[in-house]
């Protein structure tokens, strides 16, 4: 939920700087106001924000005083109630209504809902465009990245594959089988869906396909996450038993694959600064039926790789905080997302350089997964040769996945065995993989303990029908006590 807090900006003279009054100076001061709103705001939470302000433009154009007055009671209702107004603007145009309240200002607010849904229409006419999105600049058009499959993961804590297939085809989707190519997903459309043609338990829908208020994902049975998230987690792949950290944690979805891949049988340890990001995960951890991880509120640069109760930590998974340069939803919010600045740049890479080595330092580590959700080559190929360079003779850029169609930037030698991900090439959002091993296993540590599983494309659920578990009614087997942590 939006926190409602008001807004008090005042001029030099103390008076509200959108004005009470009438005339070419207000008018000037409202249409200053809406450009400070774009520049603030950016495209907001959706594509359609920018031409809602237009409309609000135009609205701002009449010369009628009287509505004028009534246009910056309005405007003054918005950062009244609202940090950013266009999110209010979206809910009376394209949403549901204004809801949660309101008061006194409502049938006000009500009373204009025509005359914006008339220039909002106006400004698609002239414009010669029927889609609210094709009034964007084409540089902040989203294009490829609102095409992305929807990408599900089911979790196998609490059911399978064949399970979450049968279902949805008792819901009236067509299952398609495995894909064999990234054709077959760019062509999903309607209710089809395939499985994944890598990861075994990775089901793929078409875009925009939105399944937040599917009984199965509330359960806990699916995971909504972009496959490209799911290769730090596969990559790594712990065997049960294992001891991993996860070291930037949250929000979770990762520590739940990793606890699925290890059947809960082992330990992870998590860790993450944010309190509020931590109970996030603890409730999503629960409703995932983890039972394995022990959550601490702990900069993973403190944690000291001497203490014993990380002795046995053979694995871990290190996602940084990045510039998120290659998350389609942030550029949609932050207008330049996609291009941080260098200073920033320098900053997030001194960080993850920081961590990737600490990493290194532990004892019995034998296999560390980096991975950001950067495009940026100072956060990915340069963070990764630096520990190389660090620990020369000790690890290695482990070749994964082959086949991968996009590889990391030729900067160093070895650093084509990195994974890129991108919407134009892996119809995922954008992501960076690196796996490092160790060169030489202690002779404290079984070879056969180090050793990571073979990786091969994942195969389809027999379409023949299998002798179900006990389930509760209406949802999926499940092998974990709901609400278990």
């Amino acid at each position: 939920m939006l926190a409602r807090r008001r807004v008090g900006i005042q001029s030099s003279a103390g008076e509200q700087p959108w004005g009470g009054g009438s005339g070419p100076g207000s008018k000037a001061r409202g249409s200053a106001l809406l450009s400070a709103i774009n520049l603030f705001c950016g495209l907001g939470r959706n594509i359609s924000f920018l031409p809602v302000t237009a409309c609000l433009s135009g609205l701002l154009s009449s010369s009628s005083s009287t509505l004028w007055s009534s246009k910056t009671l309005m405007l003054r209702v918005f950062f009244s109630f609202f940090p950013h107004p266009q999110v209010l603007v979206y809910e009376l145009l394209l949403g549901k209504g204004f809801r949660g309240g309101g008061g006194r200002w409502k049938p006000l607010l009500d009373r204009h809902r025509a005359r914006l849904k008339a220039e909002l229409a106006r400004l698609k006419v002239q414009r010669c465009v029927s889609r609210n999105e094709d009034l964007l600049q084409v540089g902040s058009r989203p294009g490829t990245a609102s095409q992305l499959p929807r990408f599900v993961r089911v979790n196998t804590l609490k059911t399978n594959s064949d399970d979450a297939v049968d279902y949805f085809k008792r819901q009236g989707f067509s299952y398609q089988g495995r894909a064999s190519s990234l054709e077959d997903l760019r062509a999903l459309k309607g209710k089809c869906f395939f499985l994944d043609p890598l990861l075994p338990e990775l089901l793929v829908f078409p875009a925009q396909t939105d399944l937040h208020d599917h009984p199965l994902y509330r359960a806990g049975h699916l995971i909504l996450q972009d496959k490209a998230s799911c290769l730090p987690a596969m990559l790594l792949a712990p065997p049960p038993g294992s001891h991993v950290i996860d070291a930037c944690a949250a929000p979770g979805n990762k520590t739940s694959h990793l606890a699925a891949l290890l059947k809960n049988q082992g330990k992870i340890f998590a860790f993450d600064l944010d309190a509020g990001r931590l109970a996030s995960m603890a409730t999503l951890l629960a409703r995932a039926g983890v039972s394995c991880c022990e959550l601490a509120e702990q900069d993973f640069l403190a944690v000291s790789p001497s203490d014993q109760r990380y002795r046995q930590v053979q694995y871990i998974l290190l996602d940084p905080s990045c510039s998120g340069s290659g998350m389609p939803a942030r550029q949609l919010e932050e207008p330049g997302a996609g291009t941080p600045s260098q200073a920033r740049l320098q900053a997030l890479a001194g960080f993850q350089q920081r961590a990737l080595r600490h990493a290194l330092t532990f004892p019995s580590l034998q296999r560390l997964v980096y991975s950001t959700c950067s495009l940026c080559q100072e956060e990915n190929e340069d963070v990764v040769r630096d520990a190389l360079q660090q620990n020369p003779g000790t690890f290695r850029l482990a070749p994964v996945l082959p086949s991968w169609p996009h590889r990391g930037l030729g900067t160093f030698p070895g650093a084509e065995h990195c994974l890129r991900a991108s919407p134009e090439t892996t119809l995922t959002g954008g992501f960076f993989v690196a796996v490092l091993e160790r060169v030489e296993v202690p002779s404290s540590v079984p070879q056969a303990a180090a050793a990571a599983p073979e990786l091969t494309p994942s195969t389809a659920p027999r379409r023949k029908k299998r002798r179900r578990r006990a389930a509760a009614p209406g949802l999926l087997p499940r092998t974990q006590q709901e609400g278990k942590r």
